[in-house]
């Protein structure tokens, strides 16, 4: 985490203030998992034109395998054959995915 803007104080404090407000992994939540967030993680990424000290609806707490995922299927440079950052349902059987096509389409 030594990279910018990462080592700031300005994102040390956007990061708490993240955690605080949500706590749990949005992702494992919507699994029907109630694990503790460690990780917050830029909605937009930075080197794809996310601002760098977002508000906090552009932010997403995550836990550790969670942010992995995230960032093996969408911020490198290769293209996911799905297009979607996470994979897999949530107990309702829709997709975790926030960004997936089909919460526009359904809501």
């Amino acid at each position: 985490m030594a990279r910018w803007p990462y080592c700031t104080t300005q994102w040390q404090k956007l990061r708490l203030a993240k955690l605080a407000s949500s706590p749990v992994c949005i992702i494992c939540e919507m699994r029907g998992f109630a694990t503790e967030a460690n990780t917050v993680d830029h909605i937009t990424p930075i080197r794809k034109g996310g601002d760098p000290f977002p508000s906090l609806d552009g932010l997403m707490s995550l836990c550790g395998p969670c942010h992995s995922e995230k960032t093996a299927n969408v911020d490198r440079d290769h293209v996911n054959s799905t297009g979607r950052r996470f994979k897999g349902c949530n107990v309702d059987g829709n997709p975790v995915d926030p960004s997936d096509t089909w919460w526009k389409v359904s809501t």
